[in-house]
Formats: C-alpha cells, sequence, structure tokens
C-alpha cells in the first residue's frame, strides 16, 4: 500500500447491515453507481483497512472470451505474498480520487493490468461482499463483465502474472487454489448465466 494512499470508501451502513451478505447480489444495481457518487468519499487507506464502518469499493473486472475466462495466475515476485501462485478471473483494485468514478476506474485498471488494442464495455453484474474476512470485511467489489469477441489481450505485468483464456472445465480446476472472491464469482457466473 503506497503511503498517504486515498481510497474511495461507502459508510457500511449506507450498502448493508453488519455483517454484510455473503457472496453475490444482483439487486439494487441500477442505483449502485449514484449510491457511490452520493455517499463515496475519499479517505486515508490505512485508516480504510483497519475500519470495518467503511466498505472500500473495488470495480472487479471478469473479462470473457465467449465461454472462456482469461484466468491469470499471481507468481511469486508479486507485493503480497498471501496471494502467490493463487488463481484469478478478476482484474481490481482500489478506486483513487483520479478515476473520478467507477467507470474511470475500470479503465485506469484495464490499461494498468492488461495489453489490448481495445477498450471493452463493462456491464455490471452484481455486488459481491465477504465479511467473513479480514480484507474482506472492508472491502466490497463491483462485479463487472466484458468480452473480448476473440480479440488479443495479454498480461501487462508478466514479472508479476501469467494468464490466457481459459474454458471453464479447466477453470474450476484450479477453483481449490483460487482468490475467494474469484471463486464466488466464477461459480456464481457459471450458475447464473454459463455461456454455451
Amino acid at each position: 500500500m503506497s503511503e498517504g494512499e486515498r481510497v474511495l470508501v461507502v459508510d457500511r451502513a449506507v450498502l448493508m447491515d453488519d455483517p454484510g451478505w455473503f457472496g453475490i447480489r444482483t439487486d439494487g444495481l441500477a442505483a449502485f453507481d449514484g449510491l457511490v457518487a452520493t455517499h463515496g468519499r475519499f479517505v486515508d487507506r490505512a485508516l480504510a483497512e483497519s475500519d470495518r464502518d467503511l466498505k472500500q469499493v473495488i470495480p472487479y473486472l471478469v473479462l470473457r472470451n465467449g465461454p472462456a475466462y482469461f484466468l491469470m495466475r499471481r507468481t511469486r515476485d508479486g507485493g503480497d505474498a498471501r496471494l502467490h501462485n493463487r488463481w484469478s478471473i478478476g482484474v481490481g483494485g482500489h478506486l483513487n480520487p483520479g478515476d473520478r468514478d467507477l467507470a474511470g476506474g475500470l479503465r485506469r485498471e484495464w490499461a494498468e493490468e492488461l495489453e489490448a488494442d481495445f477498450v471493452p464495455d463493462f456491464r455490471l453484474v452484481g455486488l459481491l461482499n465477504d465479511d467473513t474476512t479480514d480484507v474482506g470485511s472492508v472491502h466490497v467489489g463491483a462485479v463487472y463483465v466484458a468480452d473480448a469477441a476473440g480479440r488479443a489481450v495479454r498480461i501487462r505485468e508478466t514479472d508479476k502474472l501469467d494468464g490466457a483464456f481459459a474454458d471453464p472445465d479447466e477453470v474450476a480446476t484450479h477453483i481449490d487454489a483460487m482468490e475467494s472472491w474469484s471463486a464466488l464469482v466464477f461459480h456464481h457466473l457459471q450458475e447464473a448465466a454459463p455461456v454455451p
């Protein structure tokens, strides 16, 4: 975490009771951008990481190519040792003041994490919460899906990540070594709207 980093938070009481729901919710999506715009504010990340009354809003993008998922594995050169060799289907991160809003944060994360000669349409499909861990209890995910539509995508920071499109059966083989948010999102997407 960078010194003095400011991140977007919304008071937990605005989003949910305590403890909040577990997993993915699909109700309230139409109002979520407005809720964040009205009630969101930027605070010091160190404060946000230790205050359960605040939820850091994380745009979390799942890139598809038809039925395939862009599956990534974090290497040992990544910053957070807790994530080494963990698998993920989500690209995301904190919102900072320069992002302006969720869409701005998504575009920045897309440009920082991936190399592609296009920017896809981002579709909000759910809100993600997991209060069962210390990290999860201070974050809420806004889950977006986008389609590469056959266009090439590569990992930008190849020293920290490996990645390629994988069919759902291959993704499922890594579920036990997957980051918890990715596992929750994968199960939800496969059950809610599997792509033939």
